[in-house]
C-alpha cells in the first residue's frame, strides 16, 4: 500500500454532476488522501482529452493506480480501463466511483451531494490500493452459429451470417419458418404483399448451403460459454419421412379429420389432422397432429398412409435428440398477441362479430379461410360499417403500460383494406396516432383522405344492446370523443380490436435456459438499451426482433442484421477475451460439500471427482459472487472483489465521514 501512487480524476459530466456536486472541491479534497499524487477535475473525462490526461499522468508521474469519479461503471469502465492499458497500466488497477447515478442524480442538496462524492472518492482510493493486476482469459470461437426463431428477424440474421460463409443452425418450433409475418396479407406503409417479400427469404434460408434448418424443433439445453456452446435440440416427430415426402398434398386431401386451426388461421379456419400450415410453407412437408389424428386416438384409419404415393408416412417415428457445437447464439423468438378476452367489455369471444387483429389479417389474406373476402362470421354478409379500436392491451396500466409500436399503423392499414374491399364506413378509436417512421405519416394522411372517421378517446365498451331505431343486429361502440368533449354511441357491423404485443408465454423459461434476463414485462433484456441493443449480459448470446420488445417488420429486420454483424465481428476475431474478475477455489480448504454448484446461476462450477473438490470454469463465470456467499468453508474468493478490497473500501468511506465531523466541513453553495 505504501508504494501505491494514485491519480484521482473527477468528472463534471457537463452539468449532470457539476450541477449538483462542487467538483473542484472534491478534486481539491482528494489531494490529501493517502497515496494520492495527483487529483484533477475535468469537464468530460470520457472524452479523448480526458483519457489522454490519464495516459500522460501514468507515464510522466509513474501512477500505479487510477480512480475516476464520474458516471456508471457499466457504461464507461471499459473506456477508462482502455486508457490505463494504453499507458501500460494493468486495467484492473483502475477503480471507478459513481458520483452521478448514486449521487448527483438522486438529490438536489448540493452540500450533501458534495460530501457524498468525497466519501465515494475516499472509498475508491482506499480500495484501489489493494487491487491486484489480473490477466484476462482468451478462448477460441467456434464459427458455427445458432439462430433460435424462424420469423423475419431470425431469417434475416441467418442469411446475413450464411452469406458471409459461416454455418448457421436455424431452429423453429413450428412446422414452418415465417413467423407472424407469414400470416399477414399486406405490410405497411407500402402495402406490398407480405408473402411476396417473405417467401423468397424463407426459400433462400432453407436452400442455403450454409444453413441447416430444424423446424418442429426446440432447444432443450444450453451448456458452455461464448465461443464454445453445446446445444441440445429436440426435433419432434412429424411422422413423415422428410426425404421421401414430395409435398404433393395427397395425405391432406384424403385425411378425414378436420380441426380448427388455432395457430396459423387464428381460430377462424380449419385444417386436417395431417397438414402443411400454409401453401408457401418452408419446408413444404406436412406434419401429423398426434393429438387429433384418428390413428393415434383409436388405432384405426391410416388413410394418409394408404394413399401416400411415396410411402412417406411413418407412424412409428420418434423424437430425435441432436447435439450441436456453436460459438454464438441469436434469439429471435418473437412475440405473442395480447388476448383480447382479458378485456371483457370489448366483447371478444362473446360477441360474434368482434374480431382480433390477427383474425382480420387472415380474413383479408387471399390464402385465408374466406379467400380474402371481408365478411362477418356468417361467411356471407359484407359489413357496411366497421369500428377499429386501438391500443387493446397496450398503454393501459391494467394490462401493459408500454406502447406496442405497431398498432397505429396496423389499424390504419385495416381501415384502408376495409375501404378498398367493402366500401364500408370506418371509425378509428384512438388515444394518439403514432406514425414516426419513414413514410408512416404519409400513410396516415392517405387514410384520412379516404374518408375514415377518427375519434380520439378510449372505448368504454362494445355491446349488442340496441336502444335506438336502426341499431338492431349492430354492435354498439360506446366511447368518449375528447376532441368535441362528448360521449359517442356508434353502431357498426364489425369491430376489429387492434391488439398489442406481449412477450412469449414461455419467455422466462427460455431466458433461464440461455442464461439471460427478462424485464418486468418479460421482454428479453439487452446489454444497454442505447449503446448495445442486441447483445445481452451473457457473452455470445444476442437478441433480435420482437423478443426484445415491440417492433415492426423493418425494425426487426434491421435488428436481425445488427445481431448478425455482432456475431460476425466476434467470429472474425478468432478468440474472445473473458473478464478476469472471476471466482477461484482454494483447494486446500475446500471440503467438497458441493453447496456452491446449485447456487451458481451460470453453471460455472463443476465437481472434480478425483480430487473431491469444487472447480470454477472461468470462461463461464460472470463474477456475480453468489458462490462466495454460499461457500460454508469460505474457500471461494472473487478476484477483484476480495474481502481485503471491500473492507478497505468501507474503511475509506467511514474515515471520510469522521474527517467531515472533525473539520466541521462546510461546502459553499
Amino acid at each position: 500500500m505504501s508504494e501505491a501512487r494514485i491519480g484521482v480524476y473527477v468528472c463534471h459530466c457537463g452539468s449532470n454532476i457539476a450541477g449538483t456536486v462542487d467538483v473542484a472541491a472534491v478534486a481539491k479534497w482528494a489531494e490529501d488522501l493517502p497515496n494520492v499524487v495527483v487529483s484533477r477535475d475535468y469537464k468530460f473525462m470520457c472524452s479523448s482529452p480526458g483519457q489522454e490526461m490519464i495516459e500522460t499522468d501514468i507515464k510522466e508521474l509513474g501512477l500505479t493506480r487510477v480512480v475516476v469519479a464520474s458516471c456508471s461503471p457499466h457504461l464507461h469502465e471499459p473506456t477508462f480501463r482502455g486508457a490505463c492499458s494504453r499507458a501500460g497500466l494493468n486495467p484492473y488497477l483502475f477503480e471507478m466511483a459513481n458520483i452521478r447515478e448514486q449521487d448527483s442524480w438522486v438529490t438536489t442538496d448540493q452540500v450533501e451531494a458534495t460530501k457524498k462524492a468525497m466519501s465515494l472518492v475516499a472509498a475508491a482510493v482506499s480500495r484501489v490500493a489493494y487491487q491486484q493486476p489480473l490477466e484476462s482469459l482468451f478462448v477460441p470461437i467456434d464459427p458455427n452459429v445458432l439462430v433460435v426463431g424462424g420469423g423475419v428477424a431470425g431469417i434475416q440474421a441467418t442469411l446475413e451470417i450464411a452469406d458471409s460463409g459461416r454455418h448457421v443452425y436455424l431452429v423453429e418450433r413450428e412446422p414452418s419458418i415465417g413467423g407472424h409475418m407469414a400470416q399477414l396479407d399486406k405490410t405497411f406503409p407500402t402495402l406490398d404483399c407480405s408473402a411476396c417479400i417473405l417467401t423468397p427469404k424463407m426459400t433462400n434460408a432453407a436452400n442455403h448451403q450454409n444453413v441447416t434448418l430444424f423446424t418442429w424443433s426446440e432447444v432443450e439445453k444450453v451448456e458452455g460459454y461464448v465461443g464454445n456452446f453445446t446445444v441440445t435440440i429436440r426435433k419432434r416427430a412429424r411422422y413423415i419421412d422428410e426425404p421421401l415426402c414430395t409435398g404433393c398434398g395427397v395425405c391432406q386431401e384424403k385425411c378425414p379429420k378436420k380441426v380448427i386451426d388455432d395457430v396459423f388461421e387464428a381460430g377462424i379456419g380449419y385444417r386436417k389432422a395431417v397438414y402443411i400450415p400454409f401453401p408457401q410453407a418452408v419446408p413444404n412437408t406436412p406434419v401429423i397432429d398426434r393429438d387429433n389424428c384418428i390413428f393415434f386416438e383409436k388405432g384405426t384409419c391410416k388413410a394418409c398412409e394408404k394413399f401416400c404415393p411415396t410411402g412417406a408416412i411413418k407412424f412409428d417415428q420418434e423424437d430425435e435428440i441432436i447435439t450441436l457445437k456453436v460459438g454464438n447464439i441469436i434469439l429471435a423468438t418473437g412475440y405473442d398477441l395480447f388476448d383480447a378476452r382479458r378485456i371483457p367489455q370489448y366483447g371478444y369471444g362473446r360477441l360474434e362479430n368482434v374480431f382480433s387483429s390477427l383474425e382480420f389479417e387472415r380474413l383479408t389474406n387471399a390464402a385465408g379461410p374466406t379467400l380474402g373476402r371481408v365478411v362477418l362470421r356468417d361467411g356471407v354478409t359484407v359489413p357496411k360499417s366497421v369500428g377499429i379500436i386501438h391500443c387493446v392491451g397496450s398503454r393501459d396500466k391494467n394490462y401493459n403500460n408500454y406502447c406496442s409500436s405497431i398498432c397505429c399503423m396496423q389499424s390504419l392499414k385495416f381501415a384502408h383494406m376495409v375501404k378498398e374491399r367493402t366500401g364500408a364506413e370506418v371509425y378509428e378509436f384512438y388515444i394518439d396516432i403514432r406514425t414516426p417512421a419513414k413514410a408512416y405519416d404519409e400513410f396516415y394522411q392517405k387514410v384520412l383522405g379516404e374518408g375514415t372517421h377518427f375519434i380520439r378517446g378510449r372505448v368504454a365498451e362494445v355491446t349488442d344492446a340496441a336502444r335506438q331505431p336502426g341499431e338492431e343486429g349492430k354492435l354498439i361502440i360506446q366511447a368518449e370523443d375528447t376532441l368535441i368533449g362528448k360521449q359517442r354511441r356508434i353502431p357498426v357491423d364489425m369491430v376489429i380490436l387492434s391488439s398489442g404485443l406481449e412477450a412469449r408465454a414461455d419467455a422466462k423459461e427460455v431466458a433461464i435456459k440461455f442464461g439471460i434476463s427478462c424485464s418486468a414485462d418479460e421482454w428479453f433484456i439487452e446489454k444497454h438499451p442505447k449503446l448495445d441493443p442486441v447483445a445481452t449480459m451473457t457473452d455470445g448470446v444476442f437478441v433480435a426482433g420482437a423478443c426484445q420488445g415491440p417492433k415492426d417488420i423493418p425494425a426487426s429486420v434491421a435488428q436481425g442484421s445488427a445481431a448478425a454483424a455482432r456475431v460476425m465481428s466476434l467470429i472474425g476475431q478468432g478468440e474472445v477475451e473473458i473478464e478476469a474478475a472471476t471466482a477461484i477455489v482454494n483447494e486446500e480448504t475446500c471440503v467438497g460439500c458441493q453447496e456452491c454448484i446449485p447456487s451458481c446461476p451460470y453453471g460455472s462450477i463443476e465437481f472434480l471427482e478425483d480430487k473431491k473438490k469444487a472447480h470454477i470454469i472461468e470462461a463461464l463465470c460472470k463474477g456475480c459472487g453468489t458462490c462466495v456467499g454460499t461457500c460454508l468453508s469460505k474457500s471461494i474468493t472473487l478476484r477483484h472483489f476480495t474481502d481485503e478490497q471491500l473492507v478497505n473500501e468501507m474503511i475509506g468511506a467511514m474515515q471520510s465521514m469522521k474527517l467531515f465531523e472533525a473539520q466541521d466541513l462546510v461546502i459553499v453553495e
